[in-house]
This record gives C-alpha cells, structure tokens and sequence, in this order.
C-alpha cells in the first residue's frame, strides 16, 4: 500500500531535513514543473487527479484555482495561503504532516504558488502548534539557502517569498475570508462573497487558500501522475486520505489510508477496536462539526459523496468515537460550549443562538432540563442551518446535535424525566 504523504515520516525521530528529504527525492516536483510545465499544465494535471480539498468541504483543488487571473496582464502581487490553523475538535492530521515532514509542505507550497502564479506565499499556523512552527521555519530557512525559495528558483523566471505566520488562534480562522482577516491584522470575521478570494482575496489581490493536507498532495500528482493518484483510492475520490480516530479505542491516531476505506476497518484494524468494557455506539466522521454515523453505517466507503448521502459529511476524516459509556447529551454540552465560544459575533443566529443552545443543552445534561426542550432545540438546528448564517460555523455547530436528537433521542428523554 502507497503512503505517499506519510512516506518520509518516522515514529519518534526527528523530521527529514534538506539533504535527506532532497535523497529521498524531494524537490524533483518542483523542478519538473518549473523546468518543464506551465503554471496552467500544473492546473491541469491536477484537474485530472481529481483532487478534493482535504480541509472539509471537499471542494476540488484546481476548481478554485481555475479562477484566478493568470498572465502579463494579471494584478500583482498574488498570494497562496496554506491554511495550517486546524482548531476543528478531534482533528490532528496537519499536524502529523507539519511536524513530521516540513520540507514536503514547503515544496508543495511553492508548487501551487507556481500554478496560480502568486509570487508570495504565507503558511498561516495555529498559535498553539509551536513545534511545528520551529520545524516549519528551519525548513524554511534551509530552502532559501538552497535556491528553492527567492528569486529565480533553480535557475528559472519564477520567484517567491514564503513566510510562516502564527495566528493568534479563532476557529473562525477556518474559514478563508476569516483567515485572510486575520492575516491582515482585523478581527477574525468572514467577508461577504462576492467577491471571492480568487479575484479579490489578501489585501485585496488575488488569492488561493488551501489546507496543509491538500496541497501535500501536489509534488506526488506531479511526479507520478494524475491516472497514479486517482489508482490509490477505492472510489471515484482521488488519492490517500490521512483518517484519525480518537475516543475509547484501543489504539487512537492517524493513518494515511486509500481514500474510501470504511468506517470499520478504520477503527476496528487501525485503531485496534473498542477498548474493554466499551461498546461502539456512534460516530462522528470527520470532526466535531459533522453528524453522527451508527453501527449500520460501519461499512460505508469514509468518502465525500457517500457520507452525503449517509446525511454527514467526511470533513476532515478525522473520527471522534462515542462509546455506550460516555453521554452523548454531555458530549453535545462540551461541544457547544466550543461552538458557541468560538462564534465571532457577526450574524445574530450564531452569535445568539448558539449560547442559548448551549445553555438548554447544560440544562438538560445537569437534570434540569424541559419537556418542550427538544422541541426547542431541533427548531433552532433547523434557524441555524444552512443559508440562515453568514458562514458555516452555525451550520457546522448544530450538525451533531441535530443528528443526535435524531439517533439518540431517548437520552435526551430520559434525562428530562429523571
């Protein structure tokens, strides 16, 4: 099995650096592109990877680039932001790939700069990730030394500065226009689109942001292939996927693993099952933000049009496993806690909504809840779905509580009665 992405990470040593990263063939993506391929060929092969971004919304990579003016005649400067903030509860995959590999995520940074043609890059980092903003900057320094980053890398007409940034730290920030705020030093809010990002994004000049997980694929797809990339998945979804479990499992972390593995093998091969005592009662896939699956759900392919149709979403693939030992109306309390602390206050249903949900949810959790409570609460699921925010982070919210009222609804009842 081909672990492209996790192919130079060893278990308690230290990180590849330049020297070993360039043996064990590093930076020869980037020197086929820049010494053989145009900015829109990269696109292209890319395209036909079919390669869906791996920060949640599974949007396709070259999609978003396809808008970004290229050319003479194109506005200068142009930026490529990798978005490493990764605060999604449960959610660790970045931080496996910036910590165990840098130089592959500085290499692909300078490939997608290539395809939009931005000629500055930022790796926008979550505050508390201080090893790997160490890690990320002594590699950074070490492509600068090296002629990979600058003016005309390896010999070629294309120049580009990279620099790390760590945020101060919002969930928000998961959200592009909110992180380009944030990078811009204003309050971490998101902007109204149109205009999108790709014509009008960083300072007001066009910019792609892209999740570190993403764009790590890139240098491979260059060197081996689109038909290669879409060969390592199970289903029509192109390439590898890094899925995480945590919970009550014998053997929690992160595995690199063909994108459409099940549910099933994930948890019980990888993650070495329930641990004794524990029974397996639900799942969320990919997340704190994502619904929850059950046991009849256990062999459905992890990817992002079958945990659609199943009434989810993958998201980050990363699993967080509810056991028949742990309360799920405790859970949905600690989860909307986070959401509801985490909204930035600009529309009035997430800004509002979200503490109230918190507050009936606390309720009921601490033995005080109301008849009418529930009914309460899907209503509200139901004002702060979809195209009722200004962003997803509502939507995202109430996505577990509202497939927990729906599978688990006889937990909320008999904590009312009691």
């Amino acid at each position: 099995m081909e672990r492209p992405l996790t192919q130079n990470i060893r278990q308690g040593e230290a990180p590849l650096n330049l020297e070993q990263y360039e043996r064990a063939g590093g930076y020869q993506a980037l020197r086929k592109a820049l010494l053989t391929m145009t900015p829109r060929g990269v696109q292209e092969e890319v395209k036909k990877a079919n390669l869906l971004g791996r920060g949640g919304a599974g949007v396709a990579t070259a999609f978003k680039w396809r808008f970004v003016p290229l050319g003479d005649d194109a506005p200068y400067p142009k930026y490529f932001i990798v978005n490493g903030d990764e605060m999604e509860p449960g959610t660790f995959k970045d931080r496996l790939l910036m910590e165990g590999d840098p130089h592959q995520l500085i290499e692909s940074a300078i490939l997608c700069s290539y395809a939009i043609e931005a000629n500055i890059a930022y790796i926008f980092l979550r505050w508390a990730y201080r090893k790997s903003a160490r890690l990320i900057g002594a590699a950074i320094q070490e492509a600068y030394q090296a002629g990979y980053l600058g003016e005309n890398i390896l010999g070629s007409n294309y120049s580009l500065e990279l620099h790390l940034h760590s945020s101060a730290g919002r969930y928000i920030c998961g959200e592009e226009t909110g992180l380009l705020n944030a990078l811009e030093g204003k309050p971490s809010m998101p902007r109204a689109k149109p205009p999108f990002p790709q014509t009008s994004g960083l300072f007001g000049q066009p910019t792609i942001v892209n999740n570190v997980e993403t764009v790590c694929n890139v240098p491979h797809i260059i060197n081996n292939g689109s038909d290669w990339f879409k060969s390592l998945s199970k289903t029509g979804d192109g390439g590898t996927k890094i899925y995480g479990v945590s919970g009550n499992v014998n053997n929690p972390g992160a595995w690199e693993l063909p994108m459409g593995t099940t549910l099933r093998e994930l948890i019980e091969e990888h993650a070495g099952g329930m641990r004794d005592g524990y029974t397996f009662r639900g799942a969320l896939p990919g997340g704190a933000s994502t619904g929850f699956l059950l046991e009849k759900h256990l062999d459905l392919p992890m990817d992002f049009i079958t945990m659609n149709k199943a009434g989810t979403r993958l998201g980050t693939g990363t699993v967080i496993v509810l056991d028949d030992q742990t309360s799920v109306v405790g859970m949905m309390k600690n989860l909307m806690h986070f959401f509801a602390q985490e909204s930035c206050g600009w529309c009035i249903p997430c800004r509002e909504g979200l503490p109230w949900i918190e507050k009936v949810v606390h309720a009921i959790a601490s033995g005080k809840g109301k008849k009418t409570d529930i009914q309460w609460l899907e209503r509200q699921c139901k004002l702060l779905g979809p195209g009722n925010t200004f962003c997803a982070l509502a939507p995202g919210a109430i996505a577990p509580l509202q497939s927990a009222i729906q599978y688990f609804r006889e937990d909320f009842e008999s904590l009312i009665a009691e």
